[in-house]
């Protein structure tokens, strides 16, 4: 699978850069994948023409887009930690559209997101309990810092499927566009206002609002990959 067949850039003018995510035919999360991903993020983070990001894709759930010669997900971790704290820690505004079913790893792109438009048929789960998976560290902690207790219940104790307006009410929604069109349109819109806004100041304001989210996150991976590297340091010793 060629690169540009998951990860394309569209310009959109006014320094709206739109990031077209896919992975025919599943969309399935790899290693490579991930890594792709967030080597695009933090191209656009540092680009200054890029005043915000607009992401689309049809994300589907983490047990149906595994690489299917990934038998345990919990290989995946460091590339899932690494790619959506790079997307929660984006200094710049992003926007993201969401047409099908969001499920699994494809919730952390819209809850690291900054504002989310979703389409009227879409649906929005995290069923990781029912599959017996633990959320990875910077996931776990994105999802207490953007969900409220309640829908942290319904979400991920107990696997519940929340349509748009359910999702809307529960904050982690905007806006629901009833046709296709419309959903890039209304999405394209909002970027445009982000990236009007003063850029440095949004910067700012975005890194004192998430900075305690990513502190902990942060802390938590050194301590996971302290005791790694203190085996490497006895057996080399």
């Amino acid at each position: 699978m060629e690169r540009e067949e998951w990860l394309n850039r569209r310009l959109h003018g006014d320094g709206v850069t739109e990031l077209q995510l896919g992975h025919a035919p599943d969309n399935q999360l790899t290693a490579e994948f991930l890594n792709d991903f967030e080597r695009e993020i933090r191209q656009l983070s540092e680009d200054p023409e890029v005043r915000a990001i607009l992401l689309t894709s049809p994300f589907m759930d983490l047990s149906v887009g595994l690489d299917p010669e990934i038998s345990d997900p919990a290989t995946l971790e460091p590339d899932l930690n690494s790619a959506f704290l790079a997307l929660y820690a984006c200094p710049k505004p992003v926007v993201i559209a969401s047409v099908g079913r969001c499920s699994g790893a494809g919730m952390f792109f819209v809850l690291a997101s900054d504002l989310r438009v979703s389409h009227s048929r879409a649906s929005f789960e995290m069923i990781e309990v029912q599959q017996g998976h633990h959320y990875p560290t910077a996931l776990m902690e994105i999802a207490r810092a953007v969900l409220d207790t309640n829908t942290q219940r319904r979400l991920m104790l107990t696997g519940q499927r929340l349509g748009p307006i359910a999702a809307r009410n529960a904050q982690f929604v905007e806006i629901i566009a009833d046709d296709l069109q419309d959903l890039h349109g209304y999405a394209l819109k909002e970027a445009r206002k982000l990236a009007a806004l003063p850029s440095q100041a949004y910067a700012e304001i975005k890194r004192s609002l998430r900075q305690d989210c990513i502190a902990r996150i942060e802390t938590r991976l050194d301590a996971e990959l302290a005791p790694t590297a203190n085996e490497r340091s006895r057996l080399a010793g």
